[in-house]
């Protein structure tokens, strides 16, 4: 066709290469540190010690006052002087928020897919969409609709910019009207307006006059220039944490950007705090840990558990909506304020005797109270545990059996909060995340032969050629205890995580499901001495007894099983330990209880829990060897051993236990002898 830009047009060719160079100049120009750049440093906690917050979401910051919306609650905080206070109610699912040039606060609330105004007392009007109704049209602020929102910018000269995060789409409200700036169709590509395509954008921010984008479902970070051409500032487009130049870093879901006045951009990207710029050359580093969890002190060490909001305060330290800690932090060049203790964080997670109180349980099938196999339960090894570099880990949740194509249902009443809450479409692992429960191996929102339900909270995707491609499931959107989920896949249960991501629970203890009972103890099968080298010890031919070496490793092979399942299903057991005893079973010394399944343990503590060939799965043979004279619980993990040395020479008694989560104990007893 005459007059066709194609990539062999030479007028095309020279425009893309003048605005690659622009973009390349733009990123040296804007990112390039500032003179009086000071390094950030440390991290303190300012508020949500006392768990006041449901979700800290968006921050925002004015006048020496830090605001926090709050997605679970429906809230906007105030943090001012110290002092926690509720600014606004009579929000659904409150996410990005910021101040316009008038001074208000403007408050994206995703849940009822609208954009709203608060005024300085506190007062809530709507500014656009309509209430309770999603969709995309633009026009008339009154009547545009958008699909779940999340994101918000501020211009000084009074437009507004929305991540229309579920459409896809970079929207501006200016003077009672709603247009679309860039986007189309979910999917990746650089260019003008609708050319350009985004993947559930999330946060905004300004960089200078450009609109930067944290673009969570492409792992990027773009920017939306002030004509509405779009290009990618940061990230190659895989799912990771990596470092490096920006078109050669990973992210993994970015999903709140801040600039800070020297230029430096800064994104909250999965569990970890990352920048772009403020060095020698244009790089992206990830200034925290990039393990999830809690903790302050050196910026370098810091833990988070899903960023999702970042502002700069009056005196330019970084604040952090910290949402699954449920906290909000500072980051600053110098140590300042509250570093959080060990027993504070304690007290911040979910306790199972609370939990099982909020909402009465029921199994995820119905009838509800009906009474299902347990398959797997918490901690147990998932791979084989081998003596090269296999891939193993803790099984993380309650298995529970159903029926090829059956519909599993949620357990209790939520609604989502994480922007990417339904993943792995398609899958074996296809799963949705609650704020306290996950659910895995469903259809999400689809019968057995894939095809929808007609359920609108979950939004599919189709291809070319109209196969279903992907689903999403918006934030805001609630469920009752009941509605269906989907149906199962070929895996043949619901594999259902109890506790928020990262502070799992045993699901046994956290809920009590109708009519599990369990009078079975553990089956203890064999138990087993090496020295400090692995190598076995044997007995002695001329005697019944063992020597052990000075430094020994014991290892119990055992299972549970749970009443009235079948003979197959073996299960991991609760808890560990093992006790010392005179030849007339008098004791030495207390039980040491060394292995726990309470809460979920760090996945690097797989090896120090199970010894080589402790393997299981959804098939082959079910094997736990457990080392217990390592320790593992939900915070800590090491080596262990039994000190012969430290006895007098004599016969003793080694008693070993395997404890189920009903109480029920299983103990062996093993005579040894100590030669001086």
């Amino acid at each position: 066709m005459k007059g066709r830009k194609s990539p062999g047009n030479p007028k095309f060719a020279i425009a893309a290469a003048l605005f690659l160079l622009a973009a390349i100049a733009a990123i040296i120009w804007y990112v390039w540190p500032s003179p009086k750049a000071s390094p950030f440093a440390n991290v303190s906690t300012i508020a949500g010690l006392g768990s006041e917050f449901g979700e800290p979401f968006g921050i925002a910051a004015k006048s020496g006052a830090i605001y926090v919306s709050d997605g679970q609650e429906g809230k906007i905080w105030r943090i001012e002087a110290g002092k926690l206070t509720v600014f606004a109610d009579g929000f659904d699912t409150p996410s990005g928020i910021v101040f316009d040039k008038n001074g208000h606060l403007i408050v994206v609330d995703s849940g009822s897919q609208t954009i709203k105004t608060v005024d300085a007392n506190g007062s809530v009007s709507l500014l656009a969409g309509i209430d309770g109704r999603y969709g995309n049209t633009d026009g008339d602020a009154a009547t545009a609709l958008f699909n779940a929102p999340i994101g918000i910018a501020a211009a000084l000269d009074g437009k507004i910019f929305v991540a229309d995060t579920y459409n896809d789409r970079i929207r501006l409200i200016e003077n009672g009207k709603v247009s679309t700036v860039a986007g189309s169709d979910k999917g990746f590509a650089d260019g003008a307006g609708g050319q350009a395509k985004f993947d559930t954008p999330t946060g905004l921010a300004f960089w200078q006059d450009r609109l930067l984008v944290a673009d969570t479902g492409n792992h990027r970070v773009r920017v939306v220039e002030p004509d509405g051409r779009v290009w990618t500032l940061a990230g190659m487009g895989d799912a990771d944490v990596r470092d490096g130049s920006p078109l050669s870093a990973a992210f993994y879901q970015p999903t709140a950007v801040a600039v800070s006045d020297n230029r430096i951009i800064y994104v909250a990207d999965g569990n970890t705090i990352r920048k772009i710029g403020g060095g020698a050359f244009t790089y992206v580093s990830t200034l925290s840990s990039q393990d999830r969890g809690l903790a302050d002190g050196l910026l370098s060490r810091t833990q988070f558990n899903r960023p999702s909001g970042l502002s700069f305060d009056t005196g330019g330290n970084l604040i952090v909506a910290d949402s699954e800690n449920r906290l909000v932090r500072r980051i600053s060049s110098k140590s300042s304020g509250h570093e959080i203790k060990p027993e504070e964080i304690a007290a911040l997670r979910d306790q199972p005797e609370n939990f099982r109180k909020e909402q009465p349980a029921r199994w995820p099938y119905d009838p509800p109270t009906a009474k299902r196999d347990v398959a797997g339960t918490l901690g147990e090894v998932r791979g084989e545990v081998t003596d090269g570099s296999s891939q193993v880990w803790f099984h993380n949740g309650l298995d529970i059996a159903g029926s090829y194509g059956e519909t599993a249902r949620f357990i209790r009443e939520e609604k989502v909060l994480k922007p990417i809450a339904a993943e792995n479409f398609g899958t074996l692992r296809e799963l949705i995340r609650m704020p306290t429960l996950g659910y895995i191996h469903i259809r999400l929102g689809r019968n057995q032969n894939s095809e929808p339900f007609g359920d609108a909270r979950f939004r599919f995707e189709r291809d070319t050629a109209g196969r279903l491609a992907g689903v999403r499931v918006p934030r805001g959107a609630r469920f009752k205890a009941g509605d269906p989920i989907g149906t199962l896949n070929a895996m043949n249960h619901v594999h259902l995580i109890a506790g928020r991501t990262g502070s799992e629970m045993n699901a046994l203890d956290a809920l009590i499901l109708p009519g599990i009972t369990d009078s079975r103890p553990p089956v203890i099968e064999k138990v087993t001495f090496y020295d400090q080298n692995w190598v076995p010890v044997e007995t002695v031919s001329q005697k019944s007894r063992i020597m052990l070496p000075e430094r020994t490793r014991i290892v119990v092979r055992t299972f549970d099983q749970v009443d009235d399942n079948s003979e197959r299903r073996r299960l991991g057991v609760y808890k560990l330990g093992y006790q010392l005893l005179n030849t007339d079973k008098t004791p030495i010394s207390d039980t040491r209880w060394t292995i726990s399944f309470d809460r979920m343990p760090s996945n690097e503590a797989v090896k120090v829990v199970y010894a080589r060939d402790s393997h299981s799965g959804a098939t082959g043979e079910t094997i736990f060897n457990y080392i217990v004279t390592n320790y593992c619980d939900a915070g800590r993990f090491g080596e262990g051993f039994l000190n012969t040395g430290e006895f007098a020479a004599g016969v003793y008694v080694l008693r070993v236990f395997a404890t189920d989560y009903f109480g029920n104990t299983s103990s062996d007893d093993i005579e040894f002898e100590v030669i001086k």
